[in-house]
């Protein structure tokens, strides 16, 4: 339990188009005075947690812990798909703060994975997940994210990854069409290409292309509802690709590390097309890889559906750091 005069922390998810805050309390892990910004609201992220503090009153907190979507390898952080950087000991110095903690985003979700509810999590497939043993997450939303968690005995130790901006590797006659025309337009084709917002937005053009239909973008919004509706065929191919990818990647994330505590599937995209996943490739292509499918067979997957894993994930981080 965190000592009663730190009981009391500001968690935040810093994505590349929203900023998400809350307040947390660390002997419960409850979240409250959650607010979401939209991050080109303000130039820079002190500005934004500045404006947070003071809007709820709660200037008094001096324990902070961001989850923010790029790379943290050192005290200097650059945001991948947003303009914002910062050094971490200026925010820290300018804001008069006794502990402030960025993770990447994947991170702190890969943190939250043991506290997140079961009833906020949908399994996908065979297999039962066994928390003392490795667990990966990945999730699309405006980038992807990747990470693993393993289990010891004073805690969790998140590995993060920038699993997202591998290869991505065709496998079938479209797919090699996608790649090939995806890699016209960027060069190097990683999972992040296709499995993002912008990436169905990409994969809604060369899909379009490779059935030779002349038609107009659109937004990944448009084509995750017409999906749903089934309005246009198109934007069906588009998800259906999207969750066969998916499965391939996350099967891919499972061996690496041999996640028999699970592989989990967050970020914003998924859990909105959750009704087109049962009758997707995804958890066929999990388990499609040769030799080792039976392996794959007993490693569960779930998709998160709780709305708020990086703020939660913060919070769990901050915790086990302020307890040893």
């Amino acid at each position: 339990m965190a000592d009663a005069a730190i009981r009391f922390a500001i968690v935040a998810d810093i994505g590349g188009t929203n900023a998400r805050f809350s307040r947390v309390d660390l002997t419960t892990l409850e979240l409250d005075k959650v607010l979401v910004y939209p991050c080109a609201d303000f130039a820079t992220l002190a500005l934004a947690l500045q404006y947070y503090r003071e809007q709820q009153g709660l200037t008094d907190i001096a324990h902070v812990a961001v989850a923010i979507a790029c790379p943290v390898t050192g005290d200097f952080v650059k945001m991948t798909n947003f303009h914002w950087e910062f050094s971490i000991a200026q925010i820290k110095a300018e804001l008069g703060l006794a502990e402030f903690i960025v993770l990447n985003d994947f991170t702190a979700v890969a943190m939250s994975l043991p506290a997140i509810r079961d009833a906020e999590l949908v399994k996908t497939g065979a297999g039962e997940r066994d928390l003392s043993k490795p667990m990966a997450v990945l999730g699309a939303g405006t980038g992807l994210g990747v990470a693993h968690l393993i289990p010891t005995a004073q805690g969790y130790i998140p590995l993060p990854g920038e699993g997202g901006h591998t290869d991505w590797t065709a496998q079938n006659e479209q797919e090699w069409f996608i790649q090939r025309y995806l890699a016209a337009h960027y060069g190097h084709v990683s999972p992040e290409r296709l499995l993002s917002g912008p990436g169905l937005e990409s994969l809604y053009l060369a899909l379009a292309a490779y059935q030779q239909l002349d038609v107009p973008a659109k937004s990944a919004a448009e084509i995750g509802q017409q999906a749903l509706d089934g309005s246009c065929a198109v934007s069906q191919a588009v998800v259906a690709q999207f969750f066969a990818s998916l499965g391939s990647l996350a099967g891919d994330l499972a061996l690496t590390l041999s996640t028999f505590g699970g592989v989990y599937v967050a970020g914003g995209i998924t859990p909105k097309l959750l009704p087109l996943l049962e009758q997707s490739e995804f958890r066929s292509r999990f388990e499609a890889k040769g030799r080792f499918a039976a392996f794959n067979r007993q490693i569960a997957t779930y998709i998160v559906t709780a709305e708020q894993p990086g703020l939660l994930g913060c919070a769990v981080y901050l915790k086990q750091k302020l307890a040893g």
